[in-house]
């Protein structure tokens, strides 16, 4: 069952990250009117915290779950 989790947590963290690369190509950030409506808006910072903040913090906890492991199986002290 962890196994699941685990998987299924690893697809979700993918798709935050390619969110949050996409997501400054998508809107025009000379132009407040692309992105004032979503979320975090009116400001151009917090529409890039909202939608590029969640796949940073996933990028962050994938790589240190991969090294962990990757510790671990070597044999490491953790």
């Amino acid at each position: 069952m962890w196994k699941a989790i685990k998987i299924f947590g690893f697809i979700v963290g993918a798709y935050a990250v390619a969110r949050a690369l996409v997501e400054p190509l998508v809107i025009d950030m000379s132009d407040p009117a692309t992105y004032q409506g979503d979320w975090g808006g009116p400001s151009l910072g917090g529409v890039l915290l909202a939608h590029c903040g969640p796949g940073v913090v996933a990028a962050v906890v994938m790589i240190w779950a991969l090294l962990h492991r990757r510790s671990r199986l070597r044999g490491g002290t953790n």
